[in-house]
């Protein structure tokens, strides 16, 4: 089971629709694939499930029929016991499974700081409520045999996005081609590796019988999004950003993480995994209609998103699995 996150604490870099799309495309290539929406805006959920399903997901969240993210992670939040198992959904698409989300997510969130804190002081506690997302995401793989796990994150370096990324087996970075992405990733690059440096403190001081997080995220690559395209050639700002990408990537990511572990670093870690151009209007049309980008628009345009997506599902593949 290989745990991966696409992960920008910069918003509107398409996150969302970049992990559902290569999603769908691995689990049509015959990986079994489990989606993990640990964003409490739940936008992976509402992609996958019509409007009334998710209100109806998140009206029983807290009850003993519940089965979004939260119904598992409650008991370990109220102190009451230890996680609830729940039985992920079969989305619409083959080999594809989800775990939803659940606005009250953020009440787990706003206890991992304490996690955290109580983690320092050897406390089981905090240690079991840090790797409590953990042991919900594997019991739930290990049940359906999943190939792959995505987690679908917010936009932000907060608690909740720490323990994902220390969960993770790899990561990759999702960037828009606009200045305000190519300064993000100084932050990214930095945030990763304090959090890796503390976590490997930490972990030192774990008691033996406890399962704590991984704490060693690879990076794979990362995905240019939303840049045009005219006549072949780049256009506007784009065409002064993109080439700036593997630059800034290997300067404030690669270089900061490999001098924490270099272990997390491998030949390709900052060479792009494919890349995404402005769908436009077609994104919001796949959002609305529950279908991947390759089922919107023109044949041609389906076509052109179906060989974008099945590049980075190949590359993912190929750099994870050899």
């Amino acid at each position: 089971m290989n745990k991966v996150a696409i992960f920008n604490h910069k918003g509107g870099v398409g996150k969302t629709t970049l992990t559902v799309n290569l999603a769908i495309e691995l689990a049509a290539s015959g990986k079994r694939v489990l989606l993990v929406d640990t964003d409490p805006q739940c936008n992976l959920t509402s992609y996958l499930f019509e409007d009334s399903v998710v209100d109806d997901l998140l009206d029983n969240s807290d009850t003993k029929n519940g089965r979004t993210i939260w119904s598992a992670l409650k008991p370990v939040v109220e102190g009451i016991g230890d996680i609830w198992e729940i039985e992920p959904y079969e989305t619409a698409f083959e080999n594809l499974y989800l775990i939803p989300g659940d606005i009250r997510l953020s009440e787990f969130e706003a206890e991992l700081t304490d996690y955290w804190s109580q983690c320092l002081q050897r406390k089981t506690r905090g240690f079991r409520g840090t790797s409590a997302l953990k042991s919900v995401v594997m019991n739930a793989g290990s049940r359906l045999n999943i190939d792959y796990v995505f987690y679908d994150v917010g936009p932000n370096i907060g608690p909740l996005n720490r323990i994902v990324l220390l969960d993770c087996d790899y990561f990759i970075v999702a960037v828009a081609c606009d200045l305000f992405s190519l300064r993000a990733l100084r932050t990214l690059g930095r945030s990763l590796a304090r959090w890796i440096d503390e976590w490997k403190v930490i972990s030192e001081l774990a008691p033996a019988e406890i399962e704590i997080l991984g704490g060693k995220p690879k990076l794979l690559g990362f995905i240019p999004q939303n840049f045009r395209v005219y006549g072949g050639r780049l256009v506007g700002a784009h065409s002064a950003t993109l080439p700036r990408l593997t630059k800034d990537i290997q300067s404030q990511v690669v270089s900061v993480l490999s001098r924490t572990d270099p272990s997390l670093i491998s030949e390709t870690s900052g060479t792009q995994l494919g890349a995404v151009k402005d769908f436009g209007s077609r994104v919001s049309v796949s959002l609305a209609q529950g279908v991947p980008l390759s089922d919107v628009g023109t044949s041609d345009q389906r076509a052109e998103a179906q060989r974008a997506f099945a590049e980075i599902a190949r590359n993912v593949v190929l750099r994870v699995e050899g």
